[in-house]
């Protein structure tokens, strides 16, 4: 079951110049501290100039994106930070949520449901784009275990 969608098409451009105007004031604003640790590898000097900034805007479209999928944009206690981009050991993103942007999922997900996270995100100079869906599964169900014993 589909709870929310959400989609963001960001520019490259305008997250460089937010990089370079705020520096660190932006990054600890918007970023957790893991997709901070992987944008910031993909600059290492010798690197593209924008692959940094380009790594920064596909996690902040995914938080724009997220965030219209939880259906609330960046109120009710929804903070940029709540929300992170982490890759699953198949490599795969998806979201991290915590503070008002969990207990927002925890609001719109059913009882008896577990809630999955997709994400896509990609770029292409001078644009990133991030879709997102919120789906809901039914929880799995423990195997039974019986207390008689077999004599």
């Amino acid at each position: 079951m589909i709870l929310g969608i959400g989609n963001d098409l960001t520019d490259i451009r305008r997250i460089e110049k937010s990089l370079e105007r705020f520096g660190d004031r932006f990054i600890d604003r918007v970023f957790t501290e893991v997709e901070r640790r992987k944008s910031e590898r993909r600059y290492a000097g010798d690197g593209p100039r924008n692959a940094r900034a380009a790594s920064y805007a596909k996690r902040f479209a995914a938080k724009e994106a997220c965030a219209k999928a939880l259906g609330t944009g960046f109120r009710d206690g929804v903070f940029w930070r709540d929300m992170g981009v982490v890759n699953l050991p198949t490599g795969q993103p998806t979201m991290a949520l915590t503070g008002g942007a969990l207990e927002r999922l925890r609001t719109i997900t059913p009882s008896g449901m577990v809630p999955r996270i997709h994400v896509t995100i990609t770029d292409e100079y001078p644009m990133a784009e991030a879709f997102v869906i919120i789906s809901a599964e039914p929880s799995p169900v423990p195997a039974p275990t019986s207390t008689a014993s077999i004599a």
